[in-house]
């Protein structure tokens, strides 16, 4: 009974059973496995899970495009900015279907993404960080360029003025290296050594920077004192009563809107210390002038007009009415926003009219006189509208430098916006910031997440 149970394998059959196995087994991990091309792409979900704990992710069937050293150093200068912008470096063939929106959903976090897909270039923005036409201007300003200057020059101009904070989960990538207690104590020792010099030479680098900050505040006094002046010009000529026939609440409530705005103007610059102190001036102008727009309307019994930032070329002109295309000497071309008149001027071939102020070198547009003008841009362009403007001018480039921002102060985009990025819960996300970029599934042309266009325009 006991033999009869015994398996018989004849002997000439055995190599052909070991071959039988073998391709079963074969058959059966290969049954298992997904095919080599599903396996090879990163999950969206993955993705977000990475940008989650670092703002830089290179994909590792596009590791050839961004060294894990340049990588390390984008990170590494996005996580110190503490600003929520996420660059993705992905393979050309990556499927780009509803990539931002997906990507902004698995991240979960307010911010500005950034996606190198193959050679094309293109990044989303919630509106709260950067405006759309910030984010298309910026994306247009480094189309063409490798990898790492495309996303070093891209992060240099949005990291200064966009708005947010960065997530908690990020750290910077030299953190917690420890210190040992030999390198403390020969530190210490040579700070008291030295002690005395370096207390000497802090205090007349600071006097030296106190003395600069003083010489550009003056700079800034002048072409904020015209401001101001203008603006009163333009209560007297407005010649309005609240008393006058056919003036009614709203009428009056504009007015004095407007003159408050003037009174606070006045108040804030005679008690500015700082050159960063008079973006609060000139906000407080672009206030008042909006609400001069609005009792024009109403007086001549005509719609009530937009929320826009002023004209880009002087804001003395008012709140813009479009956007027009224009390209700086040397630059490239971009989208600002303009006043009626100046928007029939470059439609017409000619030049805009543009506020100048002094320089060393003669009257200058006020975006190629220096670092000074910085804060005074930024209180009537806030809402990160900034970065995009003035890419490639000299106050642009000058904006984008770790000095620059020491010196006059970051974040434009704080401006009228209360910006809350950074959260992990993705609490601000809404449908009508997400939606379908716009059918088709291409990319470029840049925008916000609510703008229509998923990676738009017909490129790759």
């Amino acid at each position: 009974m006991k033999a009869s149970a015994q398996a018989v394998v004849p002997t000439r059959s055995l190599p052909g059973l070991l071959l039988t196995l073998v391709v079963m087994a074969l058959a059966v991990l290969s049954a298992a496995a997904p095919p080599a091309s599903a396996a090879s792409v990163t999950s969206v979900s993955e993705i977000g899970r990475a940008l989650r704990e670092s703002p830089v992710y290179v994909d590792p069937a596009a590791a050839a495009q961004l060294s894990a050293k340049d990588a390390d150093a984008l990170a590494d200068r996005i996580a110190k900015a503490d600003r929520p912008l996420f660059v993705a470096v992905l393979p050309a063939d990556y499927p780009k279907q509803d990539l931002f929106t997906k990507l902004r959903t698995a991240t979960g976090i307010t911010g500005l993404y950034a996606v190198r897909l193959g050679d094309a270039f293109d990044a989303r923005a919630d509106s709260a960080v950067l405006s759309n036409a910030a984010v298309r201007n910026l994306v247009t300003t480094v189309e063409g360029e490798d990898t790492r200057a495309q996303l070093t020059d891209f992060t240099a101009a949005s990291l200064t003025n966009m708005g947010g904070s960065a997530p908690s989960t990020w750290r910077s990538v030299d953190d917690g290296g420890g210190v040992s207690g030999t390198a403390l104590i020969t530190v210490g020792a040579v700070l008291v050594a030295g002690g005395a010099g370096a207390y000497t030479l802090v205090r007349r680098n600071r006097r030296r920077h106190a003395e600069e900050q003083r010489a550009a505040l003056e700079k800034l006094r002048v072409v904020v004192d015209e401001d101001i002046t203008a603006f009163g010009e333009e209560l007297d000529r407005l010649d309005f009563h609240p008393a006058e026939a056919g003036a009614d609440d709203a009428m009056r409530g504009d007015y004095e809107r407007a003159l408050d705005a003037y009174e606070q103007a006045k108040s804030l610059m005679a008690a500015a210390t700082r050159p960063e102190d008079v973006r609060a001036v000139t906000q407080a102008l672009e206030d008042g002038r909006f609400s001069l727009a609005q009792l024009a309307a109403r007086r001549e019994h005509r719609p009530l007009p937009e929320r826009r930032v002023p004209c880009f070329f002087d804001p003395r002109h008012g709140p813009s009415v479009t956007d027009a295309t224009w390209t700086p000497p040397g630059g490239a071309a971009r989208e600002v926003p303009v006043c009626a008149a100046d928007a029939t001027r470059l439609s017409d071939g000619r030049d805009p009219v543009m506020r100048e102020v002094d320089t060393d070198q003669g009257r200058r547009p006020y975006w190629d006189a220096g670092p000074a003008y910085g804060p005074w841009a930024g209180g009537y362009f806030g809402g990160g509208l900034l970065p995009g403007l003035l890419v490639g001018t000299v106050l642009g480039s000058m904006m984008a430098t770790p000095a620059y921002a020491a010196d006059y102060g970051s974040g434009y985009g704080d401006f009228g916006g209360g910006y809350e990025g950074g959260d992990l819960s993705g609490s601000d996300f809404s449908s009508s910031d997400f939606g379908d970029f716009g059918g088709g599934g291409d990319f470029g042309g840049g925008g916000d997440f609510g703008g229509g266009g998923d990676f738009g325009g017909g490129g790759f």
